[in-house]
């Protein structure tokens, strides 16, 4: 079966997608943007594997099968909400639903296995996704406080049977009882989910799998154990459609073959005002946490910084989302004003990495470029010819005649990374 072409996220604001486009084009690769959503892409031609293209490098692309960019669009939660994805590594939907939320929602990313822990925070920090927080617990027991959640990502694991295309070993590997774990984990993380949900609340559920135990079956499961009310979903432009299995009506079945995509199933749940038996523990965000800055505690042992430590290492706290600043250890990290008020005290979770304090002055992460005057100015390095930053990725110094030890650097009037600086010569290490 030969593999799908590739598909693509744009992660970008709205007002630079034309320059990352351009960014792209510059290393000739030919795309179209699908019907489904701006924010995707459909690879035509790609000289170079893309997560070697500068755009994906500097975080402004994150490459995505075509059928798992649906779930988000699917739950669509507004502009300015909090987000709680339970099962996130990689960060394909995590990264999504932050776009969709906006600099000033709030996602957070929990990923039950460590090994992978690592996998989604790095992503988060490449793609500069700053109102996303990560944490790892079992998502079947997450910490947090009962009915605190509009919005829930629910993508659990699965046996995978819908990436036969790039996994053909899936249906050999998932047969039979090794599939009844999985049923068992996935219920056990709708319970979950229903509990953490407000009365209206609403979960997507979503697998990689045609499996329809693991699909109809368990949204049958949710409606008729848990008291879910199964919300019928629009099919969505650009694919091909197959018919849900008893008990999925109103569910999305993604056809892969046709589609060109994974196969994927997709189902919207909310809670209904047929109040369960974990009603009694429901409160209003507002009585989990103050606002107040000596209500709150900061998570593990950070204490708050001033933001001025930002203009001082020419940062634009203009952009930075509503927040604070919080050290911890040399780590300068971002707290969410949302996260806040979402999440208990005594949850372990951290914020988004700004950069490290090198005594009383901040040394911004050299993949920080959220938070970059929006054009260059006098103390910035920008560049027009792509093999000269393609030069500065390999290693090698420019002289650019700059002054102090650091610079941002810029591709034409888009902003790249911040480089450092040694006698004048531009050092580029995305590290």
């Amino acid at each position: 079966m030969p593999p799908h072409p590739r598909s693509f996220r744009l992660v970008c604001p709205q007002e630079r997608i034309p320059e990352v486009e351009e960014l792209l084009r510059a290393q000739g690769y030919i795309f179209t943007e699908e019907p489904f959503s701006p924010w995707c892409r459909r690879l035509l031609e790609e000289p170079q594997p893309l997560g070697s293209s500068l755009a994906a490098l500097f975080g402004y692309v994150y490459i995505q099968d075509r059928s798992s960019m649906l779930p988000p669009l699917a739950l669509c939660p507004p502009t300015g909400s909090a987000v709680l994805d339970m099962c996130a590594s990689p960060g394909s939907k995590t990264g999504f639903l932050a776009q969709l939320v906006g600099s000033q929602g709030f996602v957070l990313g929990n990923e039950p296995t460590r090994t992978r822990l690592g996998t989604l925070r790095a992503n988060m920090h490449t793609l500069n996704l700053l109102q996303v927080a990560t944490c790892s617990e079992a998502g079947e027991q997450l910490p947090l406080s009962p009915a605190s959640w509009d919005y829930i990502q629910l993508d659990p694991p699965c046996s995978g049977w819908g990436t036969v295309a790039k996994n053909p070993q899936a249906l050999k590997l998932w047969q039979g009882d090794k599939v009844k774990p999985l049923i068992h984990l996935q219920r056990a993380l709708l319970r979950m989910a229903h509990t953490l949900l407000r009365t209206g609340g609403s979960v997507v559920y979503s697998t990689c799998t045609t499996n329809s135990e693991e699909n109809e079956q368990q949204i049958r499961y949710a409606t008729e154990e848990l008291g879910f009310v199964c919300e019928s979903l629009t099919p969505f432009s650009g694919f091909s459609w197959e018919e849900p299995a008893s008990g999925g009506e109103g569910t999305l079945r993604v056809n892969g073959t046709d589609s060109q995509a994974q196969g994927f199933y997709i189902a919207r749940l909310r809670k209904s005002e047929n109040i369960t038996q974990d009603s009694q523990h429901t409160q209003p965000p507002s009585a989990l946490l103050s606002d107040s800055e000596n209500a709150w505690r900061m998570p593990e042992s950070g204490r708050i910084l001033s933001e001025d430590i930002l203009t001082s290492a020419g940062q634009n706290v203009q952009a930075l989302p509503a927040g604070t600043l919080g050290l911890f250890g040399d780590q300068v990290r971002f707290v969410s004003r949302q996260a806040r008020t979402c999440l208990p005290a005594e949850l372990r979770w951290q914020g988004a990495l700004l950069g490290k304090m090198r005594g009383e002055r901040l040394i911004a992460s050299p993949r920080l470029r959220a938070l970059l005057p929006a054009q260059p100015a006098s103390g910035a390095l920008s560049l027009d010819n792509i093999d000269d930053i393609s030069h500065l990725l390999r290693g090698c110094s420019r002289q650019t005649g700059l002054k102090g030890s650091e610079a941002p650097l810029y591709w034409r009037a888009l902003p790249l990374a911040q480089i450092s600086l040694k006698n004048g010569r531009a050092i580029l290490s995305l590290r």
